[in-house]
């Protein structure tokens, strides 16, 4: 039986730290402030990174390069057989395509997965792949699995400022002028590759609904009869974090509840006080 290991980047929201605990390892995501590179969790921290956005910083973001990918597999396989390697989705970044490339030169020990998922749901994958290598799979048998269920997930989420989403080029400077007059809050979404509009509500209560009862019929009707993981992401301060956590649980009772705040390169995106919900299939070894 070959020895399987899991690798994924910090998209993922799994830390160097939790990273150890799962026996897993992470490639850190870089990015840009003000065009000095940083690594996520390596050269700067959470904390370290919003007190600096509250300072009307430039950040933008990268993919890893060849080199550390390929640095961190080398590393790796020279204690395992196999790995698999679970990058955010191909339709978000293009690092996925690049580490598809790569794997070419590894004669099938390296097998990127390209299961269309981002921060949670990335995490979630992750945790699959550890069971399934627990339970003996293949670093292709893996992949496999995991591309076949690629599907099987969903998010919601709302921004509490336009600012980013603006500079990303995904609303115009009119729309982001007139949502921070009115107070319009947009409910985004991911159920596959890419990031698209939801609906649109007037401030962040109405926001909370929106994707609650969103993720509602989701869990009754897309995936009625599956078993499914709960959680939540956030860029805002823990108090609010922890009023998210518990208005998710006093919705949905009968679930347990995961969560972990969004990866830097992802906050690049969409700012500070951002909150979403997702959920994803379960896979059974």
């Amino acid at each position: 039986m070959s020895k399987v290991a899991v690798v994924t980047d910090s998209n993922s929201g799994i830390n160097q730290a939790e990273a150890e605990k799962m026996g897993i390892f992470v490639t850190p995501m870089p990015f840009y402030i003000n065009e000095e590179l940083f690594l996520e969790g390596i050269t700067l921290n959470q904390e370290q990174f919003y007190e600096r956005l509250e300072n009307g910083v430039d950040v933008s973001t990268s993919q890893p390069s060849p080199h550390d990918v390929m640095n961190l597999w080398d590393k790796v396989l020279k204690e395992y057989d196999e790995l698999v390697y679970i990058p955010m989705s191909s339709g978000l970044s293009s690092s996925c395509g690049t580490a598809i490339m790569l794997s070419n030169d590894y004669d099938g020990r390296v097998q990127v997965i390209n299961n269309q998922r981002i921060s949670i749901t990335q995490k979630r994958s992750v945790k699959d792949a550890i069971a399934l290598s627990e339970a003996g799979k293949s670093a292709a048998e893996i992949k496999e699995r995991l591309e076949k269920d690629k599907l099987e997930s969903s998010i919601y989420i709302t921004v509490d400022t336009l600012k980013y989403l603006k500079k990303g080029g995904r609303v115009t400077p009119a729309a982001a002028a007139i949502g921070a007059v009115l107070n319009i809050k947009p409910v985004l979404q991911i159920q596959g590759e890419k990031l698209d509009a939801y609906m649109k509500v007037r401030g962040m209560k109405q926001a909370r609904k929106a994707m609650l009862s969103a993720m509602e019929k989701d869990l009754t009707e897309r995936f009625k009869g599956k078993k499914m993981e709960l959680s939540f992401a956030y860029t805002c301060g823990k108090e609010e974090a922890a009023d998210w956590k518990k208005e998710i649980e006093e919705y949905f009772p009968d679930y347990k509840i995961t969560g972990d705040p969004l990866s830097l390169s992802v906050a690049c995106h969409i700012g500070f006080g951002a909150l979403a919900i997702a959920c994803s299939l379960v896979e059974e070894p």
